[in-house]
């Protein structure tokens, strides 16, 4: 396999300090992903000498409104400079801002033509932002029927379409596995058609977003698809542990071990 392996340090090891969760992970020999930076203390974390794959790459705005679309891309410029700190990768981003609880903060049912040409623009200017700065975004789809409900453009067909229709490479597809199951289901199928866009996969069990072999989908299968398709860049652990965390990353490596 030529994939990189990484996990999430706002999911597991919750039983330690945020610096001590990146030092388990990173010591199992895994790239380490975080959420929102401004919590962190980013030298700190630096000087554990991880390798931090992905972060949080806006802090508050939307892709649609005026106010929302220039705060979007304000801290997304933000988190390039913060990014740098912990020489993080990738940067993520969604179809809108998430609060605390990670629910929409600008809820919606359906999007219009227009917004969705809108939605293009603001996502072709944070790639051009990339481009300035060498800097690599990248949108994640997330599920609206249990964990994000009225998030626009969440579905990955959504993300999909924006993506490869912007075709620029420093924005590129957070695919999340878990996500898609929920939604839209047909993963293998779905990381064949998604492959060039693709900057890093989540995954995470259905349901109980937990570690594989805790659900349903066979991540097996899918560690053998991306080996076929010599996907090369990160396959991340976005779950929480059902019991012991090392014990959950065993399982995460073993399923992505060709």
């Amino acid at each position: 396999m030529s994939y990189v392996l990484a996990a999430s340090a706002e999911m597991l090891f919750t039983e330690l300090s945020f610096v001590d969760r990146v030092r388990a992970i990173h010591e199992r020999g895994l790239g380490v992903e975080i959420w929102n930076w401004t919590t962190k203390d980013l030298d700190e974390l630096a000087a554990t000498g991880a390798n931090f794959t992905s972060m949080t790459g806006y802090i508050e705005g939307d892709l649609l409104e005026t106010d929302g679309i220039a705060r979007f891309l304000e801290t997304a410029e933000q988190s390039i400079v913060a990014s740098r700190i912990i020489d993080a990768d990738r940067l993520n981003v969604h179809g809108t801002g998430l609060d605390g609880d990670g629910q929409a903060i600008r809820p919606r049912d359906t999007v219009t033509v227009a917004e969705r040409r809108t939605a293009q623009d603001t996502l072709s200017r944070l790639a051009d932002l990339g481009e300035k700065h060498d800097a690599l975004f990248m949108l994640e789809n997330l599920n609206r029927a249990v964990d994000h409900p009225g998030t626009p453009f969440a579905r990955a067909e959504d993300t999909i379409e924006l993506v490869s229709s912007i075709n620029n490479p420093h924005l590129q597809l957070n695919l999340d596995l878990y996500h898609a199951q929920i939604g839209e289901g047909n993963l293998v199928e779905l990381v064949r058609q998604a492959l060039p866009w693709i900057g890093e996969i989540q995954v995470a069990d259905v349901p109980g977003r937990q570690e594989p072999g805790t659900g349903e989908i066979n991540y097996s299968r899918i560690a053998q698809e991306l080996d076929v398709l010599g996907f090369d860049r990160v396959v991340g652990l976005e779950g929480w542990a059902s019991g012991d965390s090392n014990a959950a990353l065993d399982a995460f490596v073993a399923a992505f071990t060709i």
